[in-house]
């Protein structure tokens, strides 16, 4: 509910002597490169800005890969006016000196809270005849960034595209947002007519009917005020900023066939703005002492149809994408159809595909294997293992518990071992 925060910098320390190297400004200030996409000397006092998900290096070039969030606050930016680098952002540092190689910014003045959510990869790949030594970037918007990581050279080309302005007073946002032309996004991007749930005319005329008193449609649908003159309770934005590949759902690498395979999960956002001062008054210890014009009031659910989530399955999925030509090869539904869908009174008769869970899984490649985690229809935990290079499913085994996070592998006597984490504990197995 207020402007004032703390940005998380970037600092190095010698691993061996704990020795403080260097820092790097995730917010520029007068002098540094980007400065001047903080309007309004926002960059005074703006903060949260900080590595989001785990980082990643190369030690041969001797860079590494810091992957930002937004900076304070999500939903409302009108105080901090400008692109707002380094915000939702992908870096490249040099390790030894801390200065910018190179960067890309994912999301202009991001209000979405679309942090850049999973480590990226380090994959080397072949396009059209060339070796390039890439480095990809997996985001909630199902977006799938591919740059030369010694260069940041984009792999394929990327497109601003126009989107939505806002509606709330005060607010300015980016005119245009950084669209990737190839590879395809691989889930849900904005909502329409067509990606409502239709298993019935009835079911898809009553998502219509939920939808009514929202602003809802294009891809960076921006949030809604209260009182706004529409009259609406808000607006919906796909994907949300639980929807796409969010910091659970990490994706895995196949660095022999330079195929990644991405978990995303459909999920929208529906949030309304108030006064700061409203908001501020149910804050027990807010940082800083100046309140914005509009904070968010807590979450704001989206409701279902009838119990069903309003757009069509598959809810959960994994998708294999081929980075030497960009090509998705094949997607598979995490898990199993809930029993609360397979036995849906409105869907009684009905020959329903697999729906997926709905969740992200954990996911590792093996030489012939990919295995990830999700549940059986009766929600039970499981870990499946299916073909790497068609997604046809192999075998699954039952889990103790429901995985959180990625999953590990090691050599022991000769044998791979995986270990999965969740909950409490720890569960190691053996493959075959």
């Amino acid at each position: 509910s207020r402007q004032e925060n703390i940005p998380g910098d970037i600092l190095a320390y010698d691993a061996r002597t704990g020795e403080f190297l260097w820092k790097f400004d995730v917010i520029p200030g007068p002098g540094e490169f980007g400065h001047e996409t903080w309007e309004n000397d926002a960059w005074e006092w703006t903060g949260d800005i900080s590595s989001w998900a785990p980082l990643s290096a190369d030690p041969e070039l001797g860079l590494v890969y810091i992957p930002t969030n937004g900076a304070t606050q999500d939903f409302f930016g009108g105080f901090r006016p400008g692109d707002n680098l380094f915000s939702t952002s992908l870096i490249a540092l040099d390790v030894q000196t801390g200065e910018r190689v190179w960067h890309y910014q994912l999301v202009r003045h991001d209000i979405w809270n679309y942090d850049t959510s999973t480590a990226p990869i380090l994959v080397d790949v072949t396009v059209d005849g060339e070796d390039i030594p890439a480095i990809v970037q997996i985001t909630k918007q199902s977006f799938a960034y591919a740059f030369n990581r010694a260069t940041g050279e984009p792999i394929w080309p990327i497109e601003d595209k126009p989107v939505p302005a806002s509606k709330v007073p005060g607010e300015k946002l980016a005119e245009t947002q950084p669209h990737p032309t190839w590879p395809l996004p691989y889930d849900m991007q904005g909502l329409s007519v067509d990606d409502l749930v239709d298993f019935t005319p009835e079911l898809r005329q009553a998502a219509l009917d939920l939808l009514e008193p929202y602003d809802w449609g294009p891809f960076f649908q921006p949030p809604l005020h209260r009182d706004n003159d529409e009259g609406k309770l808000g607006s919906i934005w796909c994907p949300g900023d639980v929807g796409g590949t969010n910091i659970d759902g990490t994706p895995a690498v196949d660095p022999e066939s330079g195929v990644i395979f991405v978990t995303s999960q459909k999920g929208c956002s529906s949030r309304l703005v108030v006064p700061g001062h409203e908001v501020d008054e149910r804050v027990e210890a807010p940082t800083g002492t100046t309140i914005n014009d509009f904070a968010v009031l807590g979450g704001a659910r989206i409701g279902r149809v009838q119990g069903l989530p309003m757009y069509k399955p598959p809810y959960s999925k994994i998708t294999a994408i081929d980075m030497n030509t960009g090509e998705h090869l094949w997607w598979i539904p995490v898990g199993d159809t809930p029993n609360n869908v397979l036995n849906h009174p409105a869907l009684e008769g009905i020959d329903l595909p697999n729906t997926g869970t709905g969740r992200q899984a954990a996911q590792i490649v093996t030489p012939d294997m990919l295995l990830y985690t999700g549940n059986a229809s009766d929600n039970t935990p499981m870990l499946y293992a299916v073909d790497k290079a068609t997604g046809e499913r192999l075998g699954e085994v039952e889990l103790p518990g429901n995985p959180r996070y990625g999953m590990m592998t090691y050599i022991h006597e000769g044998k791979q071992r995986i270990v999965i984490q969740a909950p409490n504990m720890l569960m190691a197995m053996s493959l075959p």
